[in-house]
């Protein structure tokens, strides 16, 4: 997570409400600007994308997720174009051992000889996920596949919870009986992991909910529907409902905050709210609606998107109207107005999967998509 001093606005600095913005229109020009010959830059100051950061394959990976669902779903040249220039980045990022680089400075050079795990698990969920989506081009698959080859010895060894639910959510995208097996044991472990901590009152996979909690449930649930293992569904569920608790406590989806998160007896910290919680929270109550059925989870998916368009804590959109960009979450002084990459790209992915929903569903309304 990336934790530099910004500044911020309230509601007098003359960012909309989201009920005064009516345009639905999908605006990609912030994209373009932070994006270069190299990948997606990690920050900005401001609006002004700014090198000084440099770029990190965490990034660079789900940019590559991103690019594909816009190219699947507008069909346009400029989305094909970044996925191969995001493909391109993860294959510089890899190292022999299979491993990935995360860290780069603006002048391409590797500020680390390996990443961490999560960088890992990121990695891992792209390339699963681009070779099994259909518009990926097959040139492009050859490559991807390539270094998931590479990656998957290190599957086996990795200590994270969240990069194991990472690698479970790419993982799941490929058939085959081996890849299978390890999603099993990546998930088994994730479930000693939960027991080790769960009780009456606490029902979670550790003692503290922090950062990209949506992740683990939801690694769960996309286990199960690859397994049948009901074990999987069931502890998704029970963490997912109690996760739920903390993050809607207000009625509006309000994530657990980074400056503290939410210790197990006390109170969750209440800022800095931020974007990737939104996403993963999106893309892990789709998950339990495309598994249960239940209303219920539609609708909270819906709530976390929302949470980018003002129904939110401060009752702020995070969304830049002159280019498209999405600001880097909520504090408690207002919006954070830069605007880096992790928060681009979780808006935009979070954007199209309840397009995706409302297309497919047509059901509970419609969905103004502001931006």
């Amino acid at each position: 997570m990336k934790k530099l001093v910004y500044p911020h606005t309230t509601i007098s600095d003359n960012i909309l409400p989201v009920n005064t913005l009516s345009d639905c229109s999908f605006n990609d020009h912030y994209i373009f600007l932070l994006t270069d010959d190299t990948g997606i830059m990690q920050h900005s100051k401001y609006s002004i994308p700014d090198p000084k950061h440099g770029y990190t394959t965490d990034d660079n990976a789900r940019a590559l997720i991103m690019a594909l669902m816009l190219y699947g779903r507008y069909k346009k040249i400029k989305y094909l174009n970044l996925v191969f220039r995001y493909s391109s980045f993860l294959l510089n990022a890899q190292n022999q051992n299979g491993k990935f680089r995360n860290f780069m400075s603006y002048d391409r050079k590797w500020l680390e000889d390996e990443g961490s795990e999560d960088c890992l698990g990121r990695c891992i969920w792209a390339l699963g996920y681009a070779l099994a989506f259909e518009h990926t081009p097959q040139g492009i698959k050859h490559g991807l596949r390539y270094m998931l080859k590479k990656a998957l010895p290190n599957v086996p060894e990795i200590n994270s919870i969240r990069s194991k639910a990472y690698a479970i959510i790419g993982l799941t995208h490929i058939q085959s009986e081996k890849i299978k097996s390890m999603v099993c044991e990546l998930s088994w472990s994730l479930i000693k992991q939960y027991e080790k901590y769960r009780n009456d009152d606490w029902k979670w996979f550790e003692d503290i909910i922090a950062y990209c909690n949506f992740v683990l449930p939801w690694s769960l649930i996309e286990a199960y529907k690859v397994s049948g293992e009901k074990r999987f569904l069931d502890t998704a569920l029970e963490s997912l409902n109690f996760l739920t608790g903390k993050v809607f406590m207000h009625g509006y989806f309000k994530p657990v905050g980074c400056k503290g998160w939410l210790l197990k007896g006390k109170e969750p910290a209440e800022f800095d709210e931020q974007t990737v919680e939104a996403c993963e929270g999106v893309l892990a109550y789709l998950a339990a609606y495309d598994a249960t059925g239940k209303d219920i989870y539609l609708d909270s998916a819906k709530k976390c998107h929302a949470w980018y368009e003002g129904v939110n804590s401060k009752g702020l959109s995070l969304i830049d109207g002159n280019t498209g960009g999405c600001y880097d979450g909520l504090t408690e002084k207002g919006v954070n107005l830069n605007m880096g990459a992790e928060s681009i790209v979780s808006y935009v992915i979070s954007r199209l999967k309840i397009t995706e929903a409302k297309i497919h569903y047509g059901k509970q309304g419609s969905i103004c998509l502001q931006g």
